[in-house]
């Protein structure tokens, strides 16, 4: 790139809770190093989301929540990117926006977190586990009917302090947000894809932009993790295919397998978790048109076995 050319100065938006500000600053950091002569800032912001914490997300508008201020923030001019934990991200942005860059990702497995157990086969009937995904619910409903599952909103900490005030056995969590945190002590045990699989996008980070900014695009694209990004597009595209969002018990999961061979697994659940479609393939990728492709095949053998019907409709 050009001297000339070099950004001068940059903004990123980001929520304000402890893990949003992690990412934002780390990839300030990211921006420093690539571009020295840079002024990277970032303007913190208090959205819809975050302030919303006596009912679930999939009650009060989605995954949206989370970016529709820091969108307004893109669209003002006020900030050049916006920093997100992936899986929050809708899976059809607005019209205007797009997903310039995915980073490389941390662990995307759920985490068992508790002060008296150390995994979930060891809690006892009754014992009350907290989630906020009902992704999360549906797993652990069918896996271990015996437990009682109750929701559980707020950030990283407030969550963990619930938890440590004794409202809960044991809380579920990602577990890429404890260990950016430097909470991985926090965690009991991993939970394993088999028994857990992870939300699309889990434990990515993605950047977005207004899309109309091609230069931000090009000052990001050294930040792009080529793996990472082909695998969260290929479960991006599961769940964009079914409606994805908060109020769907979806999972989509890519894992690669070596010499460029990425197998696919997704499910769509009933929120009591009674119900199940599953679904699995694998394919050489090594395009975002592929893995869409792959993402899409996914969709439609899962829409095949009658996952619609899961799928609660929304009024109009």
């Amino acid at each position: 790139m050009q001297e000339n050319l070099l950004p001068q100065k940059l903004v990123i938006a980001s929520r304000e809770s402890r893990l949003a500000m992690w990412q934002a600053e780390y990839v300030r950091d990211c921006l420093r190093k690539l571009y020295p002569q840079c002024d990277v800032s970032i303007l913190g912001m208090t959205t819809r989301g975050d302030q919303i914490l006596d009912r679930t997300l999939s009650k009060v508008g989605g995954k949206g929540l989370f970016v529709k201020e820091l969108e307004v923030a893109l669209a003002e001019g006020r900030a050049d990117l916006a920093v997100h934990s992936l899986k929050d991200v809708p899976m059809q942005l607005a019209e205007g926006f797009s997903l310039a860059c995915v980073m490389d990702r941390e662990d995307p497995r759920d985490a068992f977190v508790s002060n008296q157990y150390q995994a979930l086969s060891e809690l006892p009937a009754g014992a009350i586990v907290g989630t906020a995904s009902l992704r999360r619910e549906a797993s652990l409903r069918a896996r271990y009917p015996h437990l009682e599952i109750q929701p559980l909103r707020g950030n990283l900490d407030t969550r963990l302090a619930k938890l440590d005030r004794g409202e809960y056995a044991a809380i579920i969590l990602a577990a890429a947000g404890l260990k950016r945190l430097g909470l991985a002590t926090r965690i009991r045990s991993l939970i394993q894809p088999e028994d857990s699989l992870p939300a699309a996008g889990q434990g990515a980070l993605g950047i977005e932009i207004c899309s109309d900014r091609t230069d931000v695009a090009q000052y990001l694209s050294p930040l792009r993790h080529a793996a990472s990004s082909l695998a969260v597009t290929a479960e991006r595209a599961v769940s964009r295919a079914l409606g994805g969002s908060c109020d769907i018990p979806l999972a989509a999961y890519a894992l690669w397998q070596g010499d460029g061979q990425m197998y696919l697994r997704a499910f769509v659940a009933s929120p009591n978790g009674q119900e199940f479609c599953r679904a699995e393939t694998q394919a050489q990728i090594q395009t975002e048109e592929q893995a869409n492709a792959l993402g899409l095949q996914v969709a439609q053998d899962l829409i095949a076995q009658g996952a619609l019907k899961l799928i609660p409709t929304r009024p109009e």
